[in-house]
């Protein structure tokens, strides 16, 4: 029996015992024996544990985790993906599944560690949520692990935990929306795109015949579908093929299987794997799993690639494009990122916070932080230097992702004030440029710049939050901005 990690302290025994199996289990289906699957097992864990640690380092924790880090176990995941992209390119690619290889060599696999706004919705959804609502939505939809065992793993309360589910559904499904929208779209995909997201709002709503064609021809737009469309049971393929990539359809099917043993098991632990699955024991049926991948594929975006039907009483909601808007004076170009070697992923680049009045997250009956999560990237965190005297704004300055000539921020300002209008302004260190930005207006003049509320996010109660992001570019390097003031007032650090 191949030996297994051994934790060091308390956080590595915490990540071991979330995402152990499910590693191994992914693992399993990346190569062509149990013993190599328990080789890349166990790198990709090391590496996983390095990435937690660095992000722990990075972040300041706070009573709910920051958006742009995927949950522990869809980051783990990722690690055994890139270490399997390591592999082919140090040329043990023999010891890989041979799909996976073809995988890995193709134009799909660099659409995970590629441009960020390139990147699959569901990726840059989950990314765009809180890791507490992401780890809910992740763990019941893909793990299928009982809600009150999700409950007692996430510390939530259990006799509410199946209602902020239906919350986060909901949430992951705005983020998408407006990751489908802040996408690069040909001019058809882009006149599709609000019918697309009415369509999928009701389970009673046919879809158009002209649409039902362009969703059986657009790969994007079926897998946008497929997010958007809550009702109808695709939402945890969407998850899994859209997080996870290659596999990640038999990765489901495993985790079903394994949910499904554990509950016909009384004796075994609710939180414990499958150990005869997860140990390579089913390796009888992977190939079987694998060779299905195309027909669940199919199966799991049936709901965007076929006419929409069903029923129910809801109607069709009319939803507000929020797309991202720029200033007179801001170049409304996105910076050009270049594409990263399948071993190293970067985190997604999508719009991640909106005004508590615009867009609330759900609130949770203990905000107590968990344990930390993997992160690809390790965005960096900065707040305004303090003032002499007591201010009635504090600011955090959050890096989220950075490519080589550019990067996305989030900048986020609680006011003890209510507003009904408002303006942030910083300056930039080293020259950087804002590009695109989204729930604000910009305008820069030199290093200065100038974010006004847009017009669904102008009202701020006291002591609220107000946020938004932008993308930008670099030229002599990205420290952290200075001098930041909400309507002329300086701030405080958070």
């Amino acid at each position: 029996m191949p030996d297994l990690p051994t934790p060091q302290d308390a956080t590595e025994a915490a990540l071991f015992s979330e995402g152990w199996d499910a590693v191994l289990s992914y693992a399993d289906l990346c190569t062509s024996g149990s013993l190599t699957a328990h080789q890349l097992a166990n790198e990709a864990f090391a590496l996983g544990m390095r990435e937690v640690r660095a992000a722990a380092s990075t972040h300041v924790r706070g009573a709910g985790r920051r958006t742009g880090r995927l949950p522990t176990i869809p980051a783990l995941l990722t690690a055994v993906r890139d270490t399997a992209a390591g592999w082919e390119a140090d040329g043990q690619g023999h010891r890989l599944d041979p799909d996976l290889r073809l995988w890995l060599n193709s134009g799909n696999a660099a659409r995970f560690s590629g441009p960020p706004l390139q990147r699959p919705v569901a990726l840059r959804g989950l990314r765009d949520m809180q890791e507490d609502d992401a780890s809910l939505l992740w763990l019941a939809e893909v793990e299928a692990l009982p809600l009150p065992t999700v409950a007692r793993r996430l510390g939530l309360d259990p006799a509410t935990v199946a209602d902020e589910l239906d919350q986060v559904r909901t949430l992951f499904r705005d983020r998408c929306h407006r990751a489908h929208l802040d996408t690069p779209l040909d001019p058809e995909c882009r006149s599709y795109a609000r019918l697309l997201d009415a369509v999928t709002r009701s389970a009673a709503a046919d879809a158009p015949e002209d649409l039902s064609r362009h969703l059986a021809t657009c790969v994007r737009c079926a897998e946008a579908a497929a997010c958007l469309r809550l009702h109808g049971g695709g939402l945890p393929a969407a998850l899994a093929g859209g997080v996870v990539g290659w596999g990640g359809l038999a990765y489901l099917e495993r985790r079903r299987r394994a949910a499904e043993v554990r509950l016909g098991a009384p004796a075994s632990d609710p939180d414990a794997g499958d150990p005869a699955d997860e140990a390579g024991g089913g390796r009888v049926l992977r190939r079987g799993l694998l060779a299905a991948a195309v027909l669940l594929s199919a199966l799991a975006l049936g709901v965007s690639l076929m006419p929409f039907g069903g029923s129910g009483d809801e109607t069709v909601a009319a939803h507000q494009n929020r797309r991202p808007v720029v200033g007179p004076d801001v170049p409304s170009a996105v910076p050009h990122t270049t594409h990263a070697s399948p071993r190293t992923a970067t985190p997604t680049v999508t719009p991640s916070a909106t005004t508590t009045s615009a867009t609330p997250e759900r609130k949770k009956p203990d905000p107590e932080p968990r344990g930390a999560s993997s992160a690809t990237h390790h965005p960096r965190r900065s707040t305004a230097p303090a003032t002499p005297e007591a201010a009635a704004c504090r600011v955090a300055y959050d890096v989220t992702d950075q490519w080589p000539d550019g990067f996305q921020a989030t900048v986020s300002v609680t006011t003890d004030r209510a507003l009904t209008g408002w303006q942030v302004a910083w300056s930039f260190r080293d020259g950087q440029q804002v590009g695109q930005m989204w729930d604000a207006t910009g305008r820069q003049d030199g290093s200065r710049v100038t974010a006004s509320a847009a017009d669904y996010n102008k009202v701020v109660a006291a002591h609220g939050t107000l946020s938004f992001g932008f993308i930008g570019s670099l030229r002599n390097g990205n420290r952290a901005p200075y001098d930041f003031t909400l309507d002329g007032a300086p701030c405080t650090a958070g």
